[in-house]
């Protein structure tokens, strides 16, 4: 059998239950009968990992026949919620024991609650969380919008992850047609980057290499926040793809309008894939000015070009003695550092 290549994100749905400031997607919720069906899941390409996002993927209630067919033609399967479902969640782990589980958590009690627009959110999705590490579910984890409101807890929310030996993944804030924001913005850059530096070398430190290249990741994340060109080129319609509800077939989350390079509703994946449409989109995406720096293009960017998060990797462990400092930017105006 042929290798797979490709990375797929399927959003199943733009309904959600939470109110992140951070994210309107809630004010914009597709119907359930306007949303992918498992017949066009069918026709989706073989993908050596997909992920399955919203909205919150949990109000699917057919969410189980829809892993069951990703998990057909994708080497692995990881779902992102918001952890509230917790019945559900621990439901479909039983009959699924691989897939992957990233719950979204914005910060310890009071701040994670505050952003996400849920009463109880954190005890839920620390409580899902605790409940699937107790029964050996052996992939969880857990993500973090960074932004001023939560940064301070980014380490104590990391240290919490490796005590229970799950996953920690970040991201930063973003505005696009998906988020359906486009005022998001962080105001105390240096405050935040601060608390990815301490991250970063809390990673460093690990034994995992796993965790090294999670820390050239971060380093990305300060690099995008002050507003710098991407660390590595974006393949995005390259070798990977979004697909959102309404059955359009897109590059990626983060452009400010969506380009479609097909409908997989009305085609099948070859005609979609090939076509001058798709190609015209990929022109579109390789003169992105965006530079954004999320995890669905990040991540395989960094598997293609990994020789350039490699050397940076052997630089801070070796070199560095495993050390990173905000200072070796030299991007980062010296001001900042005065304050």
């Amino acid at each position: 059998m042929a290798k797979r290549t490709l990375y797929g994100t399927v959003i199943v749905t733009y309904r959600c239950n939470a109110r992140c400031n951070m994210c309107n997607c809630f004010k914009h919720p597709t119907k359930p009968q306007e949303e992918i069906t498992l017949d066009v899941i069918k026709k989706l390409p073989e993908m050596a990992f997909t992920n399955i996002t919203g909205g919150e993927p949990f109000l699917r209630t057919d969410i189980h026949d829809i892993v069951r067919e990703l998990y057909k033609k994708s080497d692995r399967v990881v779902i992102s919620t918001n952890g509230f479902f917790t019945d559900r969640i621990i439901a479909l782990c039983k009959e699924f024991p691989k897939v992957g589980i990233r719950i979204s958590i914005e910060g310890l009690e009071d701040t994670n609650n505050a952003i996400r627009g849920l009463q109880d959110g954190f005890q839920r999705g620390y409580g899902t969380l605790k409940k699937l590490v107790d029964m050996g579910h052996p992939d969880v984890g857990f993500g973090m919008t960074v932004q001023d409101m939560n940064c301070e807890d980014l380490v104590p929310l990391y240290n919490i992850a490796n005590d229970m030996g799950m996953e920690f993944a970040t991201a930063t804030l973003h505005n696009s047609f998906y988020f359906k924001k486009f005022d998001n913005k962080i105001d105390n850059r240096f405050k935040v980057a601060t608390n990815f530096e301490k991250l970063i070398n809390e990673l460093l430190k690990s034994k995992s290499p796993k965790k090294w290249f999670r820390a050239y990741f971060n380093h990305g994340l300060i690099n995008y926040i002050y507003g710098n060109k991407r660390l590595l080129p974006c393949d995005m319609s390259q070798n990977a793809f979004f697909i959102d509800p309404f059955c359009d077939v897109i590059p990626c989350n983060g452009m400010e309008e969506k380009a479609v390079m097909g409908n997989l509703r009305e085609q099948d994946w070859d005609e979609l894939w090939t076509s001058k449409q798709a190609e015209e989109v990929r022109v579109c995406a390789r003169n992105c000015p965006r530079n954004c720096w999320m995890i669905g293009s990040a991540s395989p960017a960094m598997h293609k070009y990994i020789w350039v998060p490699a050397w940076w990797v052997v630089k801070h462990k070796i070199f560095k003695g495993g050390k990173y400092s905000l200072k070796e930017n030299s991007w980062i105006p010296k001001e900042d550092f005065k304050n």
